[in-house]
């Protein structure tokens, strides 16, 4: 048997130090000897590109350098699927983890690299008072496992963050700097970041930012107004505004802003001879001053639009397109060009009469959002009138004190110029993001989806959270997906909702975050090599009892780089309980206690998987038998897993 007839699932996440020395290889293969980087070489062939160590500007903290470590230190940790705390699991595309994100994030990479289109992020703000950070970044996971009370205490820092503290700044920063780095990783070319801060850390983030992103994609930064009373006078001036921070992956991304329409080409002019204008049935929309949209509204109501001639319904054949009679600019072939390319016409307001076409953001013609958030553009959007609308969601109780608007969340959504992508949101709190897509979708026919998570943070003990049942900040926005679900959907509460009656997914896949379930991975990242392979030798058995078939198949699948949307069934085969993904893409046997026979195995490879997954166990040390699959699935091209 060739050894290279079995591939072994590697036990951790990949080290990004050795991934970044491999593909400096491909770039740069002079740089690397020994198969360690060549500093000194790397520097030479640079040349001038390369900065001085004597002087250059950047941003510099104590604990830096070991942030970045943390950043790059594999995990073990997985994702166990919690099936009895989702939402339509069958058919939903969204997910929830409940988890530290800095782990979460290590996990996402194999699979998620380059694919996520936006990012959302409200980290704890600065103010002085508690938050979790890893006290000496020796294991991120431990950290975890510890503040989730899942192991003894030991290790894990429940600190207040003071500014008489000399790391005020640091600590804040050293908490930032790997989930900043890790983030960036999972967007594409041209995804985007959103980053929530108050002005405690704003330039100490817009610096971290320039050195994570490139300064060249530096978006811009947004200010809203987060509340309508009077603020407090404890400071020097009275801060009423937020900020949005907002960078790219790539140079060129552009934002959609909320006034989509050309003010430079309008259809009609009031100083052009009369003609006809033909429009296709349903392609004229009204769009009015609070951002909403509807058609059939010509003249009707307080909200219909003066035109300066009549409006008739006339198709050339079956009397269904919409005509109107004006004044106006363009040729008719001209405005039929721009229906074929998909563009809409919209009327700029219901007191003017000019009439506008809508731009597609890559034609060229571009109307960038402002950078100030104004009234007109979000509607409801203070930290006040969204802890109404929160209360009012959880039938008056006050479970939740600063959420984020919907609408803010909605507007920012809205500027990333597709419908159809996936959103992360890192810091999920009261899950305001999931709401606002699913709110987005349902209005405009998107198909956006969700990535939340957050951590388990348990709410006060005295506080309507924990009174009403919820005793950690998960639980509570898993529950505020579910009833902003079913008001979206129509359901009822506790109904089930079947997609496809509705466009709009308000589902999800909720994950938890735990250590592998496998005993032989569950080895710390300092042990020594020796001491390493001895602690595998010691241990008999793949896979924990406690661990279940899914739980399994969940952290072989993310090792492998697949999703967590997968299409798994159960299905049998000549008597083997197998787990199947997509078409029969992965057939995987988990039952390390069961030895399968060799004619079952061979009606395994029959079925024509692109992979077999089997527990090294499950062969029970037949030798033979494991060299007679390797066999079968190099004779039938398949790729034989072993865990």
């Amino acid at each position: 048997m060739n050894d290279d007839d079995i591939h072994e699932i590697p036990r951790a996440t990949p080290d990004l130090q050795t991934e970044l020395a491999r593909r400096l290889q491909e770039l740069v293969p002079e740089a690397i000897a020994d198969s360690k980087v060549d500093v000194t070489k790397l520097t030479e062939l640079l040349g001038d590109d390369a900065g001085s160590k004597a002087e250059r500007f950047g941003l510099f903290w104590p604990g830096k350098r070991r942030a970045l470590r943390a950043a790059q230190e594999p995990t073990t940790a997985t994702l166990k699927p919690v099936k009895d705390q989702s939402k339509d699991w069958d058919t939903t595309k969204n997910v929830f983890i409940e988890g530290d994100n800095l782990e979460v994030l290590k996990i996402l990479q194999k699979h998620y690299h380059g694919k996520i289109k936006m990012i959302y992020i409200d980290p704890p703000y600065n103010t002085g008072k508690d938050f979790i950070y890893p006290d000496n970044y020796k294991e991120g996971l431990q950290t975890y496992l510890e503040f989730t009370q899942q192991v003894d205490a030991g290790g894990n820092k429940l600190s207040t963050n003071s500014e008489s503290e000399g790391r005020y700044h640091s600590n804040w920063l050293n908490m930032m700097y790997p989930r900043l780095k890790l983030a960036r990783n999972l967007l594409t070319q041209d995804g985007v970041i959103f980053i929530s801060i108050d002005d405690t850390e704003l330039g100490n983030l817009r610096r971290l930012c320039d050195e994570l992103f490139g300064e060249a994609c530096f978006v811009g930064m947004f200010k809203w107004n987060k509340t309508s009373k009077a603020p407090t006078l404890s400071r020097l001036i009275r801060n009423k505004y937020e900020y949005v921070l907002t960078y790219s992956r790539g140079h060129t991304q552009r934002l959609r802003g909320t006034d989509s329409y050309n003010t430079a080409a309008p259809l009609l002019n009031s100083g052009n001879p009369r003609s006809t204008l033909l429009f296709r049935a349903g392609s004229l929309q009204c769009r009015f001053e609070d951002g909403t949209y509807a058609a059939g509204l010509y003249g009707e109501g307080d909200k219909g639009v003066e035109l300066l001639d009549e409006l008739v319904v006339r198709d050339r054949v079956n009397l269904n397109d919409a005509r109107i009679e004006a004044r106006f600019k363009w040729a008719q072939s001209t405005l039929d060009q721009r229906m074929d390319e998909g563009q809409e016409i919209f009327f700029k307001t219901a007191k003017l009469t000019t009439l506008y076409y809508s731009l597609n953001p890559t034609d060229g013609k571009f109307i960038a959002p402002a950078d100030v958030i104004s009234d007109a553009e979000v509607g409801v959007k203070r930290y006040d009138e969204a802890y109404v609308a929160l209360r009012e969601l959880f039938s008056g109780r006050t479970v939740f004190d600063y959420s984020k608007p919907v609408s803010l969340l909605k507007y920012l959504v809205r500027m990333v110029p597709e419908d159809d992508f996936v959103a992360l949101d890192l810091f999920s709190g009261s899950a305001t993001t999931a709401h606002a897509i699913m709110e987005l979708n349902h209005e405009d026919g998107g198909n956006r989806r969700h990535i939340q998570v957050q951590l388990p943070e348990p709410t006060p003990g005295d506080s309507a959270a924990r009174a009403e049942g919820f005793a950690h900040v998960a639980a509570l926005a898993r529950r505020r997906i579910e009833l902003a679900g079913e008001r979206i959907s129509g359901t009822a509460p506790g109904e089930q909702h079947v997609l496809g009656q509705s466009a709009v997914d308000v589902g999800f896949r909720a994950y938890r975050l735990i250590d592998t379930n496998f005993s032989k991975w569950r080895v710390a990242s300092d042990v020594e090599p020796d001491a390493l392979e001895q602690r595998l030798l010691d241990l008999r058995e793949s896979a924990e009892d406690t661990a279940s078939p899914d739980d399994l198949l969940t952290e072989l699948l993310l090792k492998q780089g697949h999703s967590l949307i997968e299409d798994v069934r159960d299905i049998d085969v000549a008597g083997l309980d197998m787990r199947s993904v997509g078409e029969n893409l992965v057939l995987a046997y988990l039952n390390e206690h069961v030895k399968p026979t060799l004619d079952q195995l061979r009606a395994v490879a029959d079925l024509g998987p692109v992979k077999i997954i089997i527990l090294e166990d499950a062969f029970q040390g037949d030798d033979e038998l494991k060299t007679n699959l390797a066999q079968i699935c190099t004779a039938n091209d398949i790729e034989l897993w072993t865990a």
